[in-house]
């Protein structure tokens, strides 16, 4: 029986999937070419990324021996066969390329559909179900999104479908820390964030002693390290709560240098 839970996040993975293609679909060469704020990728090397880690999602729910194949790539190469992926695939011609993300999300979204609520498929970082599965997607759909929005110089409205994205950021925070190579801190810490929408995100003991409160897209910004806190409007009360923000980081692997201020020379 599929999760319930995972149908109106891939409903969302689509309107955001869908945004992405329409910024994309009727670009030339050069346009494809145009350099994100991701240091050394471009437009076409960031939907490579997201056709190529749907593909690899459909292994991992369905293909063992091929998703194999990918762990023993990372195992031999784990700071760099994730960037090597997306710049060899971005290579191709890019009406090949977006219909193969295309066919990957299409092929993605019937996979998590139905696949068995309670049933957990492997990743590269801990296993996940389907919901799991499809926050994560949605999470690196919109922000490669929004690098080549950025770099096609495209104005994007905030919207409250980046609670997904908020979701796993509040979840991570151990694995943050611990990616850091830091202790885990053990005092709980109360989340409370204005959605888009104006409604109220709130996480947590609000009877704890740290917090963190701001936007909620500000806080999806930081998570996936497409804004450098000193440019957004987050507050920290606390320690652990002031250190979890400087580290901070909703997806597996490397860390990455993040994002310099925008105020820096």
């Amino acid at each position: 029986m599929t999760d319930p839970k995972t149908l109106p996040i891939l409903a969302d993975l689509a309107v955001e999937g869908d945004a992405l293609d329409a910024l994309v679909a009727d670009l030339d060469d050069a346009g494809w070419r145009t350099p994100t704020p991701a240091e050394g990728w471009d437009v076409a090397t960031s939907v490579a990324h997201l056709a190529w880690t749907d593909e690899v999602a459909v292994a991992a729910a369905t293909d063992k021996a091929a998703w194999d194949g990918y762990v023993l790539r990372a195992i031999e190469d784990p700071d760099g066969f994730v960037d090597a992926e997306a710049l060899r695939l971005g290579r191709l011609p890019s009406e090949e390329l977006l219909t193969r993300w295309r066919a990957g999300r299409q092929r993605l979204a019937q996979v998590l559909s139905d696949h068995p609520s309670g049933e957990k498929m492997p990743w590269f970082g801990p296993p996940m179900g389907g919901p799991s599965m499809a926050s994560a997607r949605f999470m690196e759909t919109w922000a490669h999104g929004l690098d080549v929005a950025e770099a096609l110089g495209v104005a994007v409205e905030p919207h409250d479908r980046v609670r997904h994205v908020v979701h796993i950021g509040v979840r991570t925070r151990g694995f943050a820390f611990a990616n850091a190579g830091l202790e885990v801190p053990q005092a709980p810490v109360h989340v409370s964030l204005t959605a888009p929408g104006g409604e109220r995100w709130e996480y947590g003991d609000a009877a704890a002693d740290q917090h963190v409160t701001g936007p909620a897209w500000d806080f999806a910004l930081l998570v996936t390290q497409r804004r450098h806190r000193d440019d957004l409007a987050l507050t920290a009360v606390g320690p652990d709560a002031d250190r979890w923000l400087d580290v901070a980081q909703a997806f597996a692997g490397p860390s990455g240098s993040g994002r310099a201020p925008q105020g820096a020379a």
